[in-house]
């Protein structure tokens, strides 16, 4: 599992939201990536994924959020849920 942080330099949630990722994805040990959208390449994957806005995070391949500051707590609650389906699947 991975969790990408979609952000730009200007944007005053996304310090926030990076935290937020950074936190959740050391506590249950799974990547976590920052792209920045001011980037060329930032901007091409923030396409690729039909980010428009930020800051978004993307579990995996699939946008969580979209242009808006979440809590932690959803967050979590998210990863969580993803990480139990993961693991019944792979104990099948």
């Amino acid at each position: 599992m991975e969790l990408k942080v979609f952000t730009l330099p200007t944007c005053s949630v996304c310090s926030i939201a990076k935290i937020i990722t950074f936190e959740i994805s050391q506590k249950y040990g799974i990547k976590c990536r920052v792209v920045n959208m001011a980037t060329k390449e930032g901007l091409s994957e923030g396409s690729t994924y039909q980010v428009m806005s930020v800051p978004s995070i993307a579990i995996d391949d699939e946008v969580f959020v979209r242009g808006h500051l979440i809590s932690k707590e959803l967050l979590e609650e998210e990863v969580e849920k993803r990480l139990k389906r993961w693991r019944a699947r792979a104990s099948e």
